[in-house]
């Protein structure tokens, strides 16, 4: 089984992609929350678990990070654009 770690890093709006933002700025939210990505994870199908206590390689503050389980059918970078689609959906 394939995990897959998504730190809100990947989706924030503010983050540069030098910074670790990975899908475009037309996508990225603004201070994504990691119970934000775990319930859009939840949307897409996928078991998501989350660990509030780690740090992302590149940032300072810890803001967690969340493991998807069981996304073998498709690609990190999928995952990842989906995901962010699904936290603007629940934000509106």
């Amino acid at each position: 089984m394939v995990e897959n770690v998504i730190w809100p890093a990947y989706l924030d709006a503010a983050k540069s992609r030098a910074e670790g933002r990975r899908v475009p700025t037309g996508e990225a939210v603004d201070d994504p929350t990691v119970d934000e990505i775990a319930e859009a994870a939840k949307q897409v199908g996928y078991d998501a678990v989350i660990e509030r206590d780690m740090t992302y390689p590149r940032e300072y503050e810890p803001r967690g990070r969340v493991l998807i389980k069981g996304a073998d059918d498709s690609s990190k970078n999928d995952l990842v654009q989906a995901i962010a689609a699904y936290v603007t959906i629940l934000r509106d």
